[in-house]
């Protein structure tokens, strides 16, 4: 067993319901393995954040879905810049 510990921000807290949660999974898991659960579990709206978002993997922004999702990963919507 893999336990990745979640954090949300922003919409993707919003679309979560939440702020932060414990995924556990088989095997040490990627982040396309947390971006499928987090579609599985949350549906469209999380698809929106995902869409656009990005994830912050061990203190690392990362889109790619081979990448090892570590031990914590937060889910972070775009943000508006200026």
């Amino acid at each position: 067993m893999a336990d990745v510990t979640v954090r949300y921000f922003a919409a993707a807290a919003e679309a979560a319901g939440r702020e932060q949660e414990l995924l556990s999974f088989e095997s040490a898991p990627t982040v396309g393995d947390v971006h499928d659960r987090l579609l599985a579990e949350y549906g469209q709206p999380m698809a929106r954040v995902l869409r656009s978002g990005s994830f912050l993997v061990d203190g690392t922004v990362s889109r790619d879905h081979a990448r090892s999702a570590g031990h914590s990963i937060d889910v972070l919507p775009q943000f508006a810049g200026g």
